[in-house]
């Protein structure tokens, strides 16, 4: 007979013990280091962080930036979710970064350029970034590239190439795209009456609650059905999956297609939302999909646990922004996020410490039993 698992031994129950431990200590470096900056304010400094929105001292100011930091989870969640399919193949999606990016140029070039409405934006985008992850794919498949290398060569191919073809839809007096309220409103995603529950925060739409549910269904497809047990399968071991007669070559290019079209939705849920436009003089890769490393890991490689830990990745950055910016830098929340990301890497150490442990204490409970 089976014996039953106690409450500590549970694989759900020590992932999020380990994400609590990663978050305790990432934030008592993070307070650490404020203490180094400046011994008086520390206290009041990580206390900002924590409470982000929070800080503003009446509710509809609350909610209002609330709404913001929900803006950012929902393309922070694609990014992780983009990672997280693909590491469920033995995958390292990094390329997640360029296909947000392309997914980004793609939305814009189609609302700005070409004047079309959100559905089509958002298809668009979905197929260009699917495009880009699909590109990683052969190479891997294929060439056996190693999907960190080229995935990181096509980050900057991608934020060249669309700098360069947002160029024709930028501000004349800007290095900043034109505004999607002011040139084609059809293409901003609709709020479905979401922002009114935000203080009338327009920036508020149905991309939050769609990201929630691409969450869920990724979960579903990855455990409750054939596709999801041959791209794990294949990621435990995919000469094993050749072996059962899985096609594995299929299923790390497809993989990367569905990881690329995640992140590329990723950045139409944010710039559809028109709460940010493109600078085509950025030389730097946006951070939101490294951010999705951090969120993914932090979130246990599991799609409903990500959609926790992208919503606590946000709001401790957004939180950077509350520090005092006389005494503290605001990348002081990027730091507490980078010392996380830090920390996952000893989740599964972790984990089998805590197994460990519970297997000597039930050995000594069984001697003693005797």
């Amino acid at each position: 007979m089976k014996e039953k698992k106690s409450f500590l031994e549970r694989p759900s129950v020590q992932a999020i013990l380990a994400a609590l431990l990663c978050i305790i200590l990432g934030l008592l470096i993070g307070y650490i280091v404020l203490l180094m900056i400046n011994p008086a304010g520390a206290g009041n400094g990580i206390v900002s962080i924590i409470k982000n929105h929070l800080n503003y001292p009446t509710k509809p100011a609350q909610m209002k930036y609330l709404g913001n930091t929900l803006v950012k989870t929902a393309p922070l969640l694609m990014c992780a979710l983009s990672i997280n399919f693909c590491y469920k193949t033995g995958l390292f999606n990094i390329g997640a970064a360029g296909q947000y990016v392309v997914g980004a140029g793609a939305c814009l070039y189609a609302a700005l350029k070409l004047g079309l409405p959100w559905p089509v934006c958002l298809l668009i985008t979905i197929i260009v970034g699917g495009l880009w992850g699909f590109a990683v794919g052969v190479l891997k498949a294929y060439g056996n590239v190693n999907e960190v290398i080229s995935g990181i060569m096509l980050n900057w191919i991608g934020l060249y190439l669309v700098n360069m073809i947002l160029a024709t839809v930028k501000e004349s007096t800007s290095p900043y795209t034109k505004q999607i309220a002011s040139t084609n409103k059809g293409a901003l995603l609709p709020s479905a009456g979401l922002a009114s529950m935000f203080s009338n925060n327009k920036y508020v739409t149905i991309a939050i609650p769609l990201s929630i549910v691409i969450a869920i269904v990724i979960w579903i497809v990855l455990n409750k059905t054939k596709f999801g047990y041959e791209i794990r399968a294949t990621g435990f071991n995919k000469e094993a999956a050749r072996y059962a007669g899985m096609n594995e070559k299929r299923n790390i290019i497809l993989t990367l297609v569905i990881g690329g079209a995640l992140a590329g939705l990723g950045a139409a849920f944010l710039y559809l939302s028109g709460y940010e436009q493109w600078s085509v003089t950025q030389s730097s890769v946006p951070s939101m999909g490294f951010n999705g490393i951090a969120a993914t890991f932090l979130g246990g490689l599991n799609p409903i646990g990500t959609i926790f830990s992208s919503y606590f990745i946000q709001h401790i950055t957004s939180g950077g922004s509350y520090l005092d910016k006389s005494i503290y830098p605001s990348q002081i929340a990027d730091l507490i996020t980078s010392i996380i990301i830090y920390l996952c890497g000893f989740v599964l150490f972790f984990k089998l410490t805590l197994t460990g442990a519970l297997n000597k204490r039930r050995d000594r409970a069984g001697k003693s039993g005797r």
